[in-house]
């Protein structure tokens, strides 16, 4: 029987606002039924007794959460990246996508996906499918496994897509969505699905109207992508000529947030004011990118305007547009780029700290699973274990000088520990 209280003790380091990592280099985490009672320099009196995860020096900090990848698509990440978007999706991963009808090859795809999320510092997840049900179902059952807390979604795509992968008919989209909702309602302890319309020019307003009606029928959230690219918000232009952004042409079928549909948009690299605005007033949450927003020449995100303008925002990998599964390596990205932006585009807008990038990764995309994202009382349990004791230096160093550097190496291989709503997943 697994302990119900149980402490770690190490070196933690935790967010508790996006300016503030608050670190100690020697303290016991709590953590009580799956939530964290709070970190302590000493074991508290009434906790005495309790089993106790004696670390050493290495770090504990909050679980990860990567709030957008494509889960077929890791078969192919680290190929193909001088292409941009659309030709991207045209040439490799619409072909690749539309292997996911073999339910062998799938089956052998998404084994090697769970198992490489499953060792990674992401501890939650929001995940795009395929739009075959059982392909889908297969790998929502793979994930259920794992341990990790995952939003899966199969994708809804009728129109401008291929004669391998697009459905029939926004009827027939309709259709399968349900029975795939259906098929997986009350399945899953740690797999939930979420509505998953590709983007605006792979749905017809037939087919959104209908995702509406099912967003309401069944309460579920969204996710989908968001002015990543000029060519891509020009052709939505076309497409959906009665709206003045990107984002209406979700917002107009009711799928852009507000209190009874969670939304998660990736992206967000050209977001005019109206549409910052929109996603504001409607909750949105932003999926910053910036390796695949890199790798794919899409540009630079104004990360540092959506969190000082008060937006939700947290850091998805987006494989494999992105070519890493590391979280850690993606809070770097965000650094980095962050840098560039306001070197080469917009001087007014400073580059992210460590604080405020670790806090996108943890806290920031927490948020869309609840209470998640950091070590302050009643927030679920998700703690990463890293052991840095390989990576050799003359001088000693802080907690928050060692998270930074394994941060910047992003090297998965220290991962120690894992746990999800005090869940030992390792």
């Amino acid at each position: 029987m697994k302990p119900t209280t149980f402490a770690i003790r190490g070196a933690v380091c935790f967010s508790t606002a996006p300016e503030k990592l608050t670190c100690f280099e020697n303290a016991f985490v709590i953590c009580q039924n799956g939530r964290t009672v709070g970190v302590f320099p000493q074991l508290p009196a009434q906790f005495d007794g309790i089993p106790v995860r004696d670390v050493g020096e290495q770090l504990v900090i909050p679980g990860m959460n990567d709030l957008h990848l494509h889960a077929p698509q890791y078969a192919f990440h680290g190929m193909y990246m001088d292409l941009e978007l659309l030709e991207w999706l045209n040439q490799v991963t619409f072909p690749e996508e539309a292997r996911y009808r073999d339910l062998s090859y799938a089956r052998k795809a998404y084994s090697i996906f769970a198992e490489d999320l499953q060792k990674s510092a992401t501890t939650r997840a929001c995940i795009f499918a395929t739009l075959h049900v059982e392909a889908t179902e297969l790998l929502m059952d793979l994930m259920e496994n794992t341990g990790l807390r995952t939003y899966i979604g199969k994708v809804n795509m009728d129109r401008n897509g291929t004669a391998e992968l697009q459905e029939e008919s926004a009827a027939v989209s309709t259709k399968d969505t349900i029975r795939w909702i259906n098929d997986t309602a009350e399945k899953y302890e740690n797999v939930k699905p979420i509505l998953t319309p590709r983007f605006t020019p792979s749905c017809t307003d037939a087919l959104m109207h209908a995702l509406a009606e099912l967003q309401k029928t069944y309460g579920l959230p969204v996710q989908s992508h968001l002015s990543e690219n000029q060519s891509e918000i020009a052709w939505v232009h076309e497409l959906c000529p009665n709206t003045s952004f990107y984002g209406e042409a979700y917002d107009q079928f009711g799928l852009f947030g507000g209190i009874n549909c969670p939304t998660i948009m990736a992206h967000c690299v050209y977001s005019s004011d109206a549409e910052i605005s929109l996603m504001k007033k409607r909750g949105v949450f932003i999926a910053h990118c910036p390796q695949s927003n890199t790798n794919l020449s899409s540009g630079i995100a104004p990360a540092r305007r959506y969190l000082d303008e008060g937006l939700r925002i947290g850091l998805g990998t987006d494989i494999a547009g992105g070519h890493s599964l590391s979280m850690l390596r993606a809070i770097a990205d965000a650094i980095q780029v962050s840098k560039l932006r306001w070197r080469l585009v917009d001087d007014s807008l400073k580059p992210l700290s460590l604080e405020e990038a670790f806090y996108m990764a943890t806290m920031g995309g927490g948020a869309f699973f609840g209470n998640v994202g950091t070590f302050m009382e009643n927030y679920e349990f998700d703690a990463l274990i890293l052991d840095d004791s390989i990576l050799r230096h003359p001088q000693p160093l802080t907690a928050r000088e060692r998270l930074e550097r394994l941060i910047y190496l992003s090297d998965d291989r220290c991962i120690t520990g894992k746990y999800v709503s005090g869940n030992k997943i390792f």
